[in-house]
């Protein structure tokens, strides 16, 4: 089976989300996997919970990306792989995991997915989301208010002491990197078809290598 992996970066709260989500539920679950770069932070139980609250979680070296990358290479040999889970209520990973399976499209989302040259020499489409910085925030602090259980006050004091400054020396240029520009992310239908379309063309492509494969395998058969 060749796998196709579709990168998908932007800043925090530029709606990537939102856009791998959209694939995944027009394709499900058997045809595209999904790996999450913000559950390779790395973990830190040797450091207190107060320390791990002040860590600077907007940097490329906050993420165990060499874990990331060697789990990209096993799905893309067909093996299954287990993804660490984050805890953002702890500021570490969890105990826990989520198998994911080989699937003929994997999609990879995170903020940083450009800034690290193997990881980024693994992707075989990079998309970035672009989307104006006030929305961005607005959106960052519904998420961890409302969903994080995260004060008003360290949202913003996050975002202004790390989020933005890393996302204007690591995120912002990474975008040089990107193969598809997307304004707006899953809101934009155009380019969210255009996708769509590329996805189809590879589930197509890798269909037809299976009917060949059995054919000949087939023949093969025959003749013995």
């Amino acid at each position: 089976m060749d796998t196709i992996l579709i990168g998908i970066a932007g800043g925090s709260g530029s709606g990537k989300t939102t856009l791998a989500n959209k694939l995944i539920d027009c394709f499900g679950s058997d045809e595209v996997s999904i790996l999450r770069h913000d559950n390779y932070y790395k973990r830190h139980d040797e450091i207190p919970f107060e320390e791990r609250a002040r860590l600077n979680y907007d940097h490329p070296d906050s993420f165990d990306t060499k874990l990331l990358c060697q789990h990209i290479r096993m799905l893309k040999q067909g093996q299954p792989i287990r993804m660490p889970l984050y805890d953002y209520s702890q500021h570490n990973r969890s105990d826990q995991v989520v198998v994911v399976q080989p699937a003929p499209v994997i999609i990879l989302e995170g903020i940083m997915i450009f800034a690290d040259r193997e990881l980024c020499d693994l992707l075989d489409i990079k998309v970035f989301v672009d989307t104006d910085a006030d929305v961005r925030i607005l959106r960052r602090i519904m998420r961890d208010v409302k969903e994080r259980g995260r004060s008003l006050d360290s949202v913003i004091s996050q975002y202004l002491t790390t989020v933005k400054p890393m996302h204007e020396q690591f995120v912002e240029p990474s975008k040089r990197k990107a193969d598809i520009i997307i304004p707006e992310g899953g809101k934009n239908q155009v380019a969210l078809d255009m996708l769509i379309q590329r996805i189809k063309y590879q589930l197509r492509h890798n269909r037809r290598m299976q009917a060949d494969g059995k054919q000949t395998e087939e023949n093969k058969k025959e003749e013995a």
